[in-house]
């Protein structure tokens, strides 16, 4: 009996080491458009005073941006036009996105700091 009990400790402590170190890794991976996502609505947040609402429907858009662009864009041509075309129409969601989430104020502002 104790020969079971200390076997079912030592796999309960292996599996929550491996969930342990998973959890490490997903965040310190930079590529992911998640990771990017939120740094950019983090700096957005700080610089336009976004609301709660606001920087969740912020941060959809901007995952929706950085999937769209790494799978269409990123390592392409960017001369060649369906990439020029599918990056433009990436930023335009973007923008719509955008204009409905913030305030005319707000927005006026992110468009001068994203040009």
């Amino acid at each position: 009996m104790k020969n079971i009990l200390t076997v079912f400790a030592f796999i309960a402590t292996m599996f929550m080491g491996v969930q342990t170190s998973s959890a490490q890794q997903l965040s310190q991976d930079k590529s992911r458009p998640e990771v990017i996502a939120k740094t950019e609505s983090a700096k957005l947040t700080e610089t336009l005073g976004l609301s709660g609402d606001q920087g969740r429907a912020v941060f959809r858009a901007l995952v929706a941006k950085e999937v769209g662009y790494q799978k269409n864009v990123d390592g392409k041509d960017a001369k060649s036009a369906p990439v020029a075309a599918e990056k433009k129409k990436l930023d335009d969601q973007l923008k719509d996105a955008m204009k409905k989430t913030l305030t005319d104020q707000q927005y006026a502002k992110w468009l001068k700091t994203n040009n």
